[in-house]
């Protein structure tokens, strides 16, 4: 399964972006896609999840009640929309996806995606 980030850019303080992850195969109940992101010179972390078969969501507590992650399970897209942007928001942001429920950790996803970068920047 093939897994394609994109959406990403270069906004200022207080800008929404919205991430879009298309993935090549159909994810039914019984799978999970997530956002993690990477800032330079950190490790990546974990951003936000969600269950494919019954939407329900996790995020991360530094984006809880800014970020929304949603799915099309239609057209196999996973989409992460982020509001009121920060600088400390800058990074490069994977989508994934595994076969199981919704998870925080990375090592629990099987299929990555390539990255998209979002830069924050007065």
């Amino acid at each position: 399964v093939q897994l394609q980030a994109s959406g990403g850019g270069t906004v200022q303080p207080g800008a929404s972006l919205t991430l879009s992850c298309a993935i090549s195969e159909r994810r039914p109940g019984g799978y999970a896609s997530g956002w993690f992101r990477q800032a330079p010179g950190s490790g990546r972390k974990f951003v936000a999840t969600i269950s494919w078969g019954t939407g329900l969501t996790e995020y991360s507590d530094s984006v809880k009640g800014r970020f929304t992650v949603s799915r099309d399970a239609a057209r196999n897209v996973m989409y992460l929309r982020m509001n009121r942007l920060s600088v400390e928001d800058t990074g490069t942001y994977y989508c994934a996806s595994r076969r199981g429920v919704k998870s925080e950790y990375m090592s629990d996803y099987e299929n990555w995606g390539q990255g998209t970068l979002v830069t924050v920047s007065s």
